[in-house]
């Protein structure tokens, strides 16, 4: 009961800002970015013409440019706001057939009414942080899933190294505030509050092994800045680069692809 009332302290957090949500992220070119690597990670494992069930989808950002790539999503959000959101900006892009809703809670999955089976199940940008029982997730996940179907999920992970360098200029909250939150650490949005968890990919791992294979591990923004470093590309671009094309090489290797500020994992279902 207590993880469900987290996810809807969240889900009211997003849905006060799903307004503004789209704005205050167009802009960021490091946002970009990650969406960008993030999708070329899934749809690289994903076949033609997939049904996909995404997690936590918020205003539709992923939702619709996978519609646009052919593909149809199921798109489910605890957030009133951020499901009508997407309907808004959906309904001039992408006909009904290729996005549907539904609001319910990822933490609640029996309860959902369009089972598929689906061919993937995707997540992005730690939505799923948003719970202290994603193993209770991650079980869910067998009966929406057909046999060879992908699962990808993108976390935050206990360790950025990032975010930790962060301590030499004397931002010790923000360095530390990954190391000691076993029992959650509040975070926030435009002043919107909530509590999340941290997981590192071993916590995955062990309970998808018995019916799933890892097919993809990489860190995402290891070498990259944090988007919330603002400003970053633009003031430095030259390093900017640099940091693309290390990442670029270096992100599925370790210990790399365990110390980004997220890390995108992808699981096949036996």
């Amino acid at each position: 009961m207590t993880s469900v009332l987290h996810e809807q302290q969240a889900g009211a957090a997003f849905s006060k800002q799903s307004a503004i949500f789209d704005e205050i992220y167009s802009g960021n070119t490091i946002v970009h970015y990650k969406r960008k690597h993030v999708r070329e990670h899934f749809l690289s494992r994903l076949q033609p013409d997939s049904h996909i069930l995404e997690l936590n989808s918020g205003t539709g950002e992923d939702a619709i440019y996978f519609a646009q790539q052919g593909h149809s999503i199921h798109a489910t959000d605890i957030s009133e706001g951020m499901q009508q959101r997407l309907k808004q900006k959906a309904a001039s892009l992408i006909s009904n057939a290729q996005i549907s809703t539904e609001l319910c809670s990822f933490t609640r999955l029996d309860n959902l009414q369009s089972r598929g089976p689906y061919d993937a199940i995707f997540s992005n940008f730690g939505g799923l942080n948003c719970t202290d029982e994603l193993d209770k997730v991650l079980a869910s996940f067998n009966d929406l899933l057909k046999p060879g179907g992908i699962a990808t999920m993108v976390i935050i992970p206990k360790f950025c190294l990032w975010e930790s360098l962060l301590i030499f200029k004397g931002k010790f909250r923000t360095a530390t505030r990954r190391w000691f939150a076993g029992k959650g650490r509040t975070a926030h949005i435009e002043g919107q509050y909530f509590t999340c968890w941290y997981y590192n990919p071993s916590y995955l791992v062990k309970r998808m092994k018995k019916d799933y294979d890892l097919v993809g591990l990489e860190g995402l923004c290891t070498f990259v800045p944090p988007s919330y470093i603002e400003g970053f590309a633009e003031k430095h671009p030259k390093n900017y680069r640099l940091l693309q094309k290390l990442e670029n090489r270096f992100k599925s290797s370790f210990p790399f692809k365990y110390w980004g500020d997220y890390f995108i994992i992808s699981f096949r279902k036996r």
